[in-house]
């Protein structure tokens, strides 16, 4: 197979070699020059036909299966994407009536395209707002006190100035920055003061407005592999060169992420419960790569999700705490310890980035919407926030161990991390996660599959297992369900 017909690139070209590579291969595919099932060349072979390093390919190759259009299997090799949205093919030229006008398609931007290529990572699954069964990381929300947040929320509305219903400060409402201060400096040890918080739009949010400030179109950004699918998004989103650096029991692989690129912009990591695998990262890590960014001149974006509820001792002290040379951007969510359409998050600053991202902030969504901040500020301030954290930490334990105990007879191995609201299941080998999620979508379950969260492929298969938004019977229910479509493969 001839992908590159009189070898078109060019080292002196602006573009970098891979960058080249990468364009050219990406619009043989989406012509359909390449077509979907088309196994590649070895990144060793393809560099040795086009005289390049072995790394220029497989920088390719990864940034390509970052995005969706190439598949990885282990042991088998690399292909192009077998299903790609319509609307991202080159439509063919067809004869047609004289008179007759075919309606256009619809002309997207490439940032739209990746995005929607993107999201086929993940088996399709029918749109609802029907909560499926056992679907991960959902949050009891048969458990909120929804009467005492109307209650605030009806107090707010009454009760605000005229001047509270104008435009407001695009860092976000002062007494819940306050009240975010307090909170995470007592639970999380992070340092900081109301000043450095901005209110953001939930963790996407974040993860959007930080991107558009500190990437510049293939800059290299470290990604946990694997990770949080909204992350890959936003950095795609921005153009960046995505570097995906693998996990172990002790969290991200630094001396990995040095190797594959040491000059990287920005780390996205999730060290207090990583996303998905729910390790936690070691001391040692942590302390490695705070020192890799200030000698990188880089930013570490910790994502704090989930981290209230751990079940073995007191959660850990966020990564933050641990920086003294300003590389740390914190996130953190309401989305899972209160309810998801709540759509409020926050980023924690390092002083000297505040000021610039308020002012492109200003240009986007302007802030939050004020009435929810001031009704969650109350929720804080009055000591709803800390009860409820309480009650759902002991909710969430029940329902753990009664999912553990049964999926014990389940052929499969059992990961139960010790944080967060979800459990893995590591599928005897030869069985296709992927699979498994078809069948189980037809038994009305809601699990995910790892291989969906993996830019290079994991030698095992698996499957996320949540608990945190049912009730027993619901988790039984649930489990009888899997056991069904695991014997029926």
């Amino acid at each position: 197979m001839n992908i590159f017909k009189d070898n078109p690139f060019h080292p002196d070209l602006n573009a970098p070699l891979y960058q080249q590579i990468y364009t050219h291969l990406r619009t043989a595919i989406l012509s359909g020059e390449l077509k979907g099932g088309t196994k590649l060349p070895s990144t060793r072979a393809l560099a040795d036909e086009l005289g390049v390093s072995r790394n220029t390919i497989l920088n390719t190759y990864r940034q390509l299966t970052a995005e969706g259009y190439l598949e990885s299997t282990e042991g088998s090799g690399t292909f192009v994407a077998r299903v790609l949205p319509d609307l991202l093919l080159t439509p063919q030229n067809h004869d047609t009536p004289q008179n007759h006008i075919e309606p256009s398609q619809p002309v997207f931007s490439d940032h739209a395209r990746s995005q929607m290529e993107l999201s086929r990572k993940f088996v399709s699954l029918p749109i609802t707002t029907t909560l499926r069964l056992l679907s991960p990381d959902a949050p009891a929300l048969n458990a909120f006190p929804y009467k005492l947040w109307s209650q605030l929320v009806i107090k707010q509305a009454r009760y605000m100035s005229e001047k509270n219903y104008g435009y407001q400060d695009a860092a976000g409402y002062r007494p819940l920055r306050e009240a975010i201060a307090a909170h995470v400096t007592v639970s999380r040890q992070v340092h900081c003061t109301p000043e450095q918080i901005v209110i953001v739009s939930g963790s996407q949010g974040a993860l959007d407005l930080t991107s558009r400030m500190l990437l510049n179109a293939g800059d290299s950004v470290w990604l946990e592999d694997p990770g949080y699918f909204g992350a890959r998004g936003a950095f795609i989103g921005a153009k960046a060169h995505i570097v995906p650096v693998p996990i172990d029991r002790e969290g991200m692989i630094v001396e990995e992420g040095i190797a594959r690129a040491p000059k990287a912009r920005l780390a996205y990591l999730t060290p207090s419960h990583q996303y998905p695998l729910g390790v936690t990262m070691s001391l040692a890590r942590r302390l490695a790569i705070l020192d890799w960014a200030k000698r990188a001149d880089a930013y570490l974006l910790e994502d704090d999700y989930d981290s209230e509820y751990r079940f073995a001792g007191r959660p850990l002290a966020a990564l933050q705490g641990l920086d003294d040379a300003g590389r740390v951007i914190y996130i953190g969510t309401f989305s899972k310890v209160l309810f998801p359409s709540l759509r409020i998050g926050y980023l924690i600053l390092p002083p000297p980035l505040v000021d610039s991202f308020l002012t492109v902030r200003r240009h986007l969504d302007m802030h939050a919407p004020v009435l929810e901040q001031a009704a969650l500020a109350d929720f804080i301030a009055e000591g709803h926030f800390a009860r409820h954290l309480r009650r759902m930490r002991i909710l969430y334990a029940e329902r753990r161990a009664t999912l553990l105990k049964a999926v014990s007879e389940l052929p499969m191995e059992m990961d139960s991390p010790q944080a967060g609201l979800r459990c893995i299941g590591w599928l005897p080998e030869g069985m296709d996660d992927r699979a498994v999620i078809r069948k189980s979508v037809e038994h009305g379950l809601g699990i995910l599959p790892i291989s969906g969260f993996c830019i290079e492929p994991l030698a095992r298969k698996g499957v996320l297992i949540g608990y945190g938004g049912y009730k027993t019977l619901e988790i039984k229910d649930g489990v009888r369900r899997l056991k069904a479509v695991l014997q029926s493969m």
